[in-house]
């Protein structure tokens, strides 16, 4: 496992991002999407259907888009994780801090979007703030929930999939550096 001041072995082409809900994953597979030169598909978009009932094209889809030569990726839903750790070269682990980082944000996101009613993935919106104390898979109890996974899943993954370079980031700062540092620096 790389550190964010490690450099990576080769340019990375297929790229996913791992973390608990509300670390920046999509955001991050975003911004190393415009340094790699390759199409970000935001993996939310493909798995929420209307209503917020999963897609039954959605393994297809994940399928698809990774047969291509490059391509970023968030590393999520169970039906997926496996087939994208073993086409991806890089695994992401974004392993911020929960309580000072990742809670805010989630929280804050969370609350944004209902307030505001943003339109999701095809037209879904964040349930209302009361769901919190009903819905056992808020997002926000989900993010509680499954923080303490990630260890081992990311582990997991490189033990099964020899090709995957894995690089942790623990802070904001590391991202920023990693992303400036040794990602350009592999591009180059």
């Amino acid at each position: 496992m790389l550190r964010y001041d490690d450099e990576l072995p080769h340019r990375p082409r297929r790229v996913i991002v791992a973390g608990v809900a509300g670390s920046g994953k999509t955001t991050l597979a975003a911004r190393i999407a415009v340094i790699t030169g390759g199409p970000h598909t935001e993996i939310d978009g493909l798995f929420h259907g209307p209503n917020w009932q999963p897609r039954p094209e959605f393994v297809d889809d994940v399928l698809a888009f990774t047969s291509a030569p490059e391509w970023t990726t968030e590393w999520q839903y169970r039906l997926a994780r496996d087939a994208l750790a073993e086409r991806a070269d890089l695994l992401v682990w974004l392993d911020l801090p929960y309580v000072r980082v990742t809670f805010p944000r989630v929280v804050r996101r969370t609350l944004s979007r209902r307030l505001h009613r943003t339109r999701l993935w095809n037209g879904n919106q964040e349930p209302p703030l009361r769901t919190f104390f009903t819905d056992p898979e808020h997002i926000v109890r989900w993010s509680i929930a499954s923080r303490r996974l990630y260890p081992e899943r990311v582990a997991a993954a490189e033990r099964e999939h020899p090709q995957l370079i894995v690089v942790r980031l623990r802070s904001p700062r590391e991202v920023d550096a990693w992303l400036t540092g040794p990602l350009a620096s592999a591009i180059l």
